[in-house]
């Protein structure tokens, strides 16, 4: 397994260097490799916490969390993205542990809420989020919203 270091940053606290890799990491896989023509930088990545997983001084993998009453009622995590390179390794896995640890510790008894592309409602199920709307079309691709309940014994 490949061992991560987690940099979590606002916008204003990456270096360059650090969210353009993030940007070019998205957009080879969301904008290239998926086939979707659309406006992957958003007014969000001003507004939320970036989560860069680095393998050396290589970028294996990201996402972002948007804060409560941002995008919706919940924290919500959005653009997760494994590099190929690293693809196989269990890095998405080890992505969204360090994700989910961290919203359940800044927002202690919130739920968290996910745009999720469709072929991945079994991953993100095995970290407790369940779908809660019928699968629609977003950019081109089938997703469904998923929402993860507040962590018990939280407040």
């Amino acid at each position: 397994m490949t061992s991560l270091h987690f940099e979590w940053a606002r916008i204003d606290d990456l270096s360059a260097r650090a969210f353009h890799a993030a940007i070019a990491l998205r957009e080879s896989v969301f904008v290239v490799e998926q086939n979707c023509v659309y406006q992957d930088a958003d007014v969000y990545d001003l507004q939320c916490w970036h989560l860069l997983a680095w393998s050396g001084p290589d970028l294996a993998a990201c996402l972002r969390v948007t804060d409560p009453g941002t995008k919706y009622a919940e924290p919500s995590l959005g653009r997760v993205v494994s590099s190929p390179a690293f693809r196989g390794q269990g890095l998405g896995q080890q992505l969204l542990v360090e994700a989910l640890q961290r919203c359940d510790s800044v927002w202690p008894g919130h739920a968290n809420r996910i745009s999720a592309q469709h072929y991945l409602l079994k991953f993100y199920q095995g970290f407790g989020f369940v779908p809660v709307s019928e699968v629609y079309l977003e950019d081109g691709i089938d997703h469904v919203e998923m929402l993860r309940p507040a962590v018990l014994g939280q407040s």
